[in-house]
């Protein structure tokens, strides 16, 4: 029996699997960075323990004792900061159990490549992307988050269509759309973005405002540049044009036409792109556990 964790800093998803039992489980986010070991530990005890105590009766009467392995996959899982999560694990679960921590961006290349070389690309609220040899992550240029970077993610959408639309980039007709849907004025958005709490979450719940109107021509061309600026200021760096493209994220699920004819536009191909690595984890590890 072994548990699979995908983190971010607002939701990790479990799954508890044993033989072909396969069990969901959800918490809040857990990122090193942003929590201390007790913390990690009190969410761990109090929402995790009590449903694998739930989920877990159904095929072993003390699952935590059944335990073989922990792997953990999570958002600001560095090498210096891995180990505050593998303790916490270690000290709320108290047993023998195998406990292994790595980075999101590991997490993805694993679901996404298994034991084969690729380009691993993780587009959601922020963007990140490494070359993976299909057992280390051997090179990553840095992200440098929605202010400096982040292109193709649901943040840097949502920022360049905020300024697009403030300063009329768009149509009349496109930015009277924004603001009739949003009911956000200027003042609101300034507010937001300069003097609120994580903006970098409020502009990534903008984009979905391009999903719902990718038919109208210059909302299409405005998604295509953004991920152009995607692949050109980070893929392309790789220099490896033999190797597929591959992605996670609700951003790359969601927009997947429009990835896909952006990377044969600019000569690259596009391999898997899951929402989320879950299912090709859960394949990776259900053969070598």
């Amino acid at each position: 029996m072994f548990l699979i964790a995908d983190s971010g800093s607002t939701k990790t998803a479990w799954c508890l699997i044993h033989d072909q039992n396969v069990k969901l489980i959800s918490t809040q986010g857990i990122n090193p960075f942003q929590l201390d070991e007790a913390e990690i530990s009190a969410i761990l005890t109090n929402e995790l323990l009590p449903q694998l105590a739930q989920y877990g009766q159904a095929v072993s009467a003390d699952p935590l004792a059944e335990l073989d392995a922990v792997f953990f996959y999570g958002a600001g899982c560095t090498r210096e900061k891995s180990p505050v999560v593998a303790t916490a694990i270690r000290k709320t679960f108290n047993n023998q159990a195998r406990i292994i921590v790595e980075s999101d961006m590991m997490g993805a290349a694993k679901g996404l490549c298994g034991d084969s070389p690729g380009i691993v690309a993780i587009l959601g609220t922020g963007s990140n992307s490494c070359y993976y040899d299909g057992e280390h992550i051997v090179d990553n240029v840095s992200p440098l988050g929605f202010i400096l970077g982040d292109e193709g993610s649901g943040a840097y959408i949502g920022k360049r269509l905020v300024g697009n639309c403030l300063k009329k980039q768009f149509s009349e007709e496109t930015c009277m759309l924004f603001e009739q849907e949003t009911k956000l004025s200027s003042q609101a958005i300034i507010q937001k973005v300069y003097r609120e709490s994580m903006p970098n979450r409020f502009l990534a719940s903008l984009s979905p405002f391009c999903a719902r109107h990718r038919d109208i021509q210059e909302i299409h061309d405005f998604i295509i540049d953004c991920f152009t600026q995607f692949f050109m200021r980070n893929i392309n760096l790789y220099n490896c044009p033999e190797l597929s493209v591959n992605f996670v994220g609700s951003i790359a699920w969601f927009y997947q036409a429009e990835l896909r004819e952006t990377a044969e536009k600019l000569g690259f191909k596009t391999g898997t792109i899951l929402q989320n690595p879950l299912e090709g984890l859960i394949n990776y590890h259900s053969t070598r556990t």
